[in-house]
């Protein structure tokens, strides 16, 4: 096993095995890393910067610019989905230098870079291209910088350091939205203000990573190969599927990520029902994520001590709930805030966790290939399930292709449930 935890007796706890039982992590107390603290900043001023963003996207998109819904749920999957083109080719580099904080900058600079592209882009090839621009910077770093934190936390509290950093990093995802609304109040269409103060904070987070991250070394030293492995130095390790558990995993996520449409799809469905001010659009992307930081770290608690997998697939009970609400014939605001809380805690109960459980499932030579393997998967589901409900709303409309996909989703959590538990039972075994 790749990572175990100290029993009661002095001896090792599997943790896979303690993912299976509501018996908790025992021995030292939780202390947090220095390392991830400043990781969650750099993640917090880059948030500000890709929320406010994307926090008036489908606004600009479908009412500044006047495109369709399908051509928002092109930009809407690009934006979900294309980070998946590097994302294994970077974590994989990663774990092949032992020091991913260099690729984990690279990917930061290039978002950077992206945001430049945003004060001239006006039509929707441009678009098309600097939201690809951005995202690829997404799947650069992701992977890197979420192995720094796996190996700077303790590994019987794994799911609650992702989830303060998770916390961190929603800060600035409910900040960036509100930004965004208080620049669009005083400043009405002022989308390329919001585009300037986005580039600024991009830049304030990619010199906070260089500064005041240390250069740490993961996986085998100098990237070497452990002893009696063969296969391609530079390729992805398609054996890696093959370790118990992982290839489990994969599975459930995927098919849970097809069902998964974009945020912006469900705030325009609330839009769409109750017909408020186009002004206060923003305020729902920091409902999403003020909840999402105020859930991330108990749920990553929890998910230590009830079970990583348990705590994943309940998160998406949550989410099929958000869906179903949204699709029902219910105006008001108490409606619209249960969607809200519902979405947050879907984000909270399934991001970090998912990174968790990678992350204990993964050989430590392959740290980041997995991470980035699982966040590959998750992310070319959910460019698919935005861009097919793009289609889906065009053809049926927004009350209707949301329940079709909540049906679909009751389904697909089920199925999950029995996936995941025989993958960590694998585990187990091994």
């Amino acid at each position: 096993m790749y990572l175990s935890i100290s029993d009661r007796n002095g001896g090792k706890k599997d943790l896979a095995s303690a993912d299976l039982s509501p018996a908790g992590p025992r021995g030292k107390p939780f202390r947090l890393s220095p390392v991830i603290l400043c990781l969650g900043l750099v993640s917090m001023l880059t948030d500000v910067s890709s929320e406010s963003v994307s926090a008036i996207l489908p606004l600009y998109i479908t009412g500044f610019l006047g495109l369709s819904t399908i051509a928002f749920g092109i930009l809407d999957g690009i934006n979900q989905g294309a980070s998946a083109i590097v994302r294994i080719a970077a974590s994989h580099a990663s774990d092949r230098l032992g020091r991913p904080k260099g690729v984990a900058l690279a990917g930061y600079g290039l978002s950077m870079l992206a945001r430049i592209g945003l004060l001239f882009a006006s039509g929707f090839w441009a678009l098309t291209g600097v939201v690809t621009a951005d995202r690829i910077g997404k799947g650069i770093r992701t992977a890197p910088r979420d192995a720094l934190i796996a190996v700077s936390a303790q590994p019987e509290y794994l799911a609650r350091h992702f989830g303060v950093h998770r916390m961190l990093d929603n800060i600035g995802a409910a900040s960036g939205p509100l930004l965004a609304f208080f620049i669009l109040m005083l400043v009405p269409n002022g989308y390329g203000i919001v585009f300037v103060v986005s580039l600024a904070f991009a830049a304030v987070g990619v010199a906070a990573l260089a500064l005041l991250v240390p250069n740490l070394k993961t996986g085998a030293p100098g990237g070497s190969k452990p002893a009696g492995k063969t296969g391609p130095a530079w390729g992805f390790r398609w054996r890696l599927l093959r370790e118990p558990g992982i290839g489990r995993l994969l599975v459930a996520a995927g098919i849970l990520g097809l069902l998964t449409v974009g945020d912006g799809f469900i705030y325009l469905v609330l839009q769409d029902r109750d017909s408020f001010a186009v002004q206060w659009f923003p305020l729902l992307y920091v409902g999403t994520n003020v909840v999402f930081l105020v859930l991330a770290v108990p749920l990553g608690r929890l998910a230590d001590r009830w079970g990583k997998a348990r705590v994943f697939v309940a998160g998406h009970v949550a989410l099929l709930a958000c869906y179903l609400l949204a699709a029902a014939p219910l105006g008001g605001l108490g409606p619209t805030v249960a969607c809200l809380v519902l979405l947050g805690a879907f984000y909270a109960a399934t991001d970090g966790v998912l990174a968790a459980l990678a992350s204990q499932l993964t050989p430590p030579d392959k740290l980041a290939t997995g991470l980035g393997a699982a966040q590959t998967v998750v992310a070319l589901s959910r460019m698919a399930a935005s861009a097919g409900f793009g289609v889906l709303w065009f053809a049926l409309g927004p009350s209707t292709a949301m329940t079709v996909v909540g049906s679909c989703l009751a389904a697909a959590v089920a199925a999950s449930w029995f996936i995941l538990r025989g993958g960590l039972r694998q585990r187990t075994a091994v």
